[in-house]
């Protein structure tokens, strides 16, 4: 499989929009994107999750294209159109065949430019938003990591839910969508990728088409560092046949050297059926059927931490377990063998989701999105072998003993 390096290209419009682009000259498909720098964490209180409805809003009609014109677009075409937003940014997104990349291009700038947000229409979709918070509510292995976020970033934005509250929804005006639009969707805003059969320099002139007339705009994706998380246990009670456990502590950001060193010990201790705590809290000890590790790395901070399920007169149990690992790998770090095993883990999943297209566009995004050099695959595996036995020790003191965590437990009263 290709490094892909030479086959990668950035260009910056004059409008401020940054194009990138990968071409994969053994598929005949693409993906493509657009990435906004508009997310939950750069909200208000009181406008908790308008990124996320305008995000649904602008599927409802543009100035061109009807809903049901906007669907037909693509899947007609046998492609496929989907968005989500995140804490710090909102994306579209399309997979088509490279001969309707132009198509593709052309649906996802409407949506992004030219959305109608009337009142009627903001009516309509609250409910269904509203359905989607309830949806979470109703999914306790989904609620407890909104809950843990919340008090583990102690008032910080990245613990606002995504979604917003149903009071924030409720409230929210379609003037108020039109005025986050027109200020945040704009090009110095913008990054557009794509990766598959594509031509650099076509596809750059074809987003300087789309969005010259579009104005310029200020960056809009600051987020203040938090200045304290939260540790130690908390509970919320709620009927079910499981106590959902998350753990979690404060880690750097995205563009940290850690996160090489961070990506190493989660592998070893919640990736896969090898993992140290599938290992013991699974087979050993039979306390659940899901347990994992997980980690997300932002801007200006990131969490790692463990998830699982078990029966409720079990929680104390796994949780000390949990506990008992964290602890461990804190002391001793990883053996050398233990780090090679996990690189080889860690290197196969790299290169086997880059057989994918939307993992390239996904990858390209986010060279741009955490202001990266574009980094081949080869310097990419380079940087996972430079870990040693010494940075994963440090590391893992540094943010894997359980006393930095905070623990949320989701479940009946025991």
């Amino acid at each position: 499989m290709s490094d892909g390096s030479e086959f990668m290209a950035r260009t910056v419009l004059d409008s401020g929009v940054q194009v990138l682009t990968e071409k994969m000259p053994s598929v005949r498909s693409a993906a493509v994107g657009i990435w906004v720098r508009q997310g939950s964490a750069h909200e208000s209180i009181a406008d908790a999750g308008i990124s996320h409805m305008l995000e649904h809003m602008v599927f409802k009609g543009t100035a061109r294209r009807t809903a049901a014109e906007i669907a037909i677009a693509l899947e007609g075409l046998g492609g496929s159109l989907d968005a989500y937003t995140s804490r710090e940014h909102t994306s579209f997104q399309a997979r088509v065949l490279d001969e309707h990349v132009p198509e593709a291009m052309d649906v996802l700038a409407d949506l992004v430019i030219g959305p109608l947000i009337t009142q009627d229409d903001l009516d309509l979709e609250r409910e269904v938003v509203l359905e989607e918070i309830a949806q979470v509510d109703d999914t306790p292995d989904d609620l407890v990591f909104e809950l843990h976020a919340e008090q583990l970033w102690d008032g910080h934005p990245y613990g606002r839910s995504i979604l917003g509250t149903q009071r924030s929804v409720e409230c929210m005006t379609a003037e108020k969508l039109r005025v986050l639009q027109q200020k945040s969707y704009k090009p110095n805003n913008l990054i557009v990728a794509a990766a598959g059969r594509v031509e650099h320099e076509k596809f750059a002139e074809r987003v300087d088409r789309l969005f010259d007339s579009c104005g310029s705009g200020d960056i809009m994706d600051h987020v203040d560092p938090p200045r304290t998380t939260s540790g130690g246990v908390a509970y919320e009670t709620r009927e079910s046949a499981q106590t959902h456990i998350v753990f979690g502590s404060e880690v750097p950001g995205h563009s940290h050297s850690d996160r090489y060193p961070l990506i190493l010990l989660s592998s070893a201790l919640g990736s896969g059926m090898s993992s140290r705590l599938f290992q013991r809290i699974r087979e050993e000890l039979a306390l659940c059927y899901s347990v994992y590790t997980y980690q997300s790395f932002y801007s200006v901070s990131g969490v790692s931490g463990v998830y699982l399920g078990t029966r409720p007169s079990t929680a104390e149990k796994a949780s000390n377990a949990v506990r008992e690992e964290l602890l461990r790998v804190a002391r001793e770090g990883l053996e050398e063998d233990e780090i090679e095993r996990v690189k080889q883990q860690v290197k196969g999943h790299v290169m086997l989701s880059l057989e994918s297209s939307g993992a390239r566009l996904h990858r390209l995004a986010s060279f741009a999105l955490n202001n990266e050099p574009l980094t081949g695959l080869t310097e990419l595996l380079s940087k996972i072998d430079a870990v040693t036995v010494d940075d994963v020790l440090r590391v893992a003191k540094a943010y894997f003993d359980p006393t930095r965590h905070l623990e949320l437990r989701l479940g009946p009263e025991c």
